[in-house]
């Protein structure tokens, strides 16, 4: 009988982000850093708001204690053993705005991603901010 490669598992969106922010989900060596522009991280969220699917994450589950790093910048406190193989772009932006942490760009540089939207009266000012 072969054994189950792949399995759904379903997730909260807290849950992600604790498990980001302790260091149990990372990023493998070969992932490239955060390239997308600030309007798709406010379009990601407003799908997200509006009900919209957003796509599955694929995990590798992984047991070595090397070949991976940090989503954002601060230290962790666990070594990844879930290395995100796709969907590192939407977990990073939803991690770098619901922390309010920078992350790595595609020239290596911090920034911090800022949103504008007023859930009150669903109003988006069509402002997204790379700083």
């Amino acid at each position: 009988m072969k054994t189950t490669l792949f399995k759904e598992v379903g997730w909260f969106l807290s849950a992600l982000i604790d498990n980001i922010d302790m260091g149990i989900i990372g990023l493998p060596d070969i992932q490239r850093p955060f390239v997308w522009k600030a309007a798709k991280v406010r379009d990601l969220f407003d799908s997200m708001y509006k009900g919209f699917p957003v796509g599955y994450l694929l995990f590798w589950e992984n047991g070595l204690e090397n070949g991976h790093k940090p989503i954002g910048v601060d230290k962790k406190q666990e070594v990844p053993n879930l290395l995100i193989i796709d969907g590192q772009q939407r977990l990073t932006a939803l991690y770098s705005v619901m922390k309010n942490v920078p992350i790595v760009k595609k020239d290596y540089t911090q920034q911090k991603i800022m949103i504008s939207f007023r859930p009150k009266d669903q109003e988006n000012s069509g402002d997204a901010i790379l700083k």
